[in-house]
């Protein structure tokens, strides 16, 4: 049976949390060497504490729900993908961004959602702390429970500022990670076409 239950988007950090980031901010800076009492560092920590709620603002989400606000019948059974979706998030090894952009397509199987739902659902698990390879695969099984569809298919591609900044200092390194269900792991002409779509660039 399909479910339309309705998708609220809510604030994460309530004021008490804000409060408490805030005096533990300002405790790292003293421990760095720094004075969170001179004028430029004044707001630092709450600002830092806000950040770090919204960065972190898929802990309190569900994409499930998000996925299930807008799902729709409809006999297509051809490829759907949303490409080239801006991802942001957390190395939970440094805390360090990690960006790139994600690729997701299925297969429907009766059922479609809407499609700003599937660039939700990244935006969703990347506003974690996490490791490309787990956000590949959390987006791959979620849109495979929510939809089940004769396949899906997740590729990220980002570039990530612990090895950039810090550690080997690569800064033209990037990683491609792929997870795959249903069809694109059992037809290669299927997987070969979303590998072809993803890689084209339209001028």
């Amino acid at each position: 049976m399909e479910e339309t239950m309705n998708y609220r988007k809510e604030e994460r950090c309530d004021p008490a949390t804000i409060e408490a980031l805030r005096a533990h901010y300002a405790d790292i800076l003293r421990l760095l060497g720094e004075d969170p009492d001179r004028e430029g560092l004044l707001k630092t920590p709450e600002r830092v504490a806000k950040a770090m709620c919204f960065l972190t603002k898929g802990y309190d989400e569900d994409p499930l729900a998000i996925l299930r606000s807008a799902i729709f019948n409809e006999e297509y059974k051809q490829m759907v993908l949303v490409k080239d979706i801006e991802l942001y998030s957390m190395c939970e090894h440094h805390m360090l961004p990690f960006y790139g952009k994600a690729h997701v397509a299925y297969i429907p199987n009766g059922r479609i959602t809407g499609l700003s739902k599937i660039a939700r659902v990244v935006e969703c698990f990347a506003r974690r702390l996490q490791v490309q390879e787990r956000l590949t695969v959390q987006i791959r099984d979620c849109i495979q429970e929510a939809l089940q569809p004769m396949g899906v298919a997740v590729v990220i591609e980002a570039s990530h500022m612990c090895m950039q900044m810090r550690g080997v200092e690569k800064q033209q390194s990037a990683t491609t990670t792929s997870a795959f269900t249903g069809i694109f792991l059992s037809d290669h002409r299927t997987r070969e076409e979303f590998m072809n779509l993803i890689s084209h660039r339209y001028r």
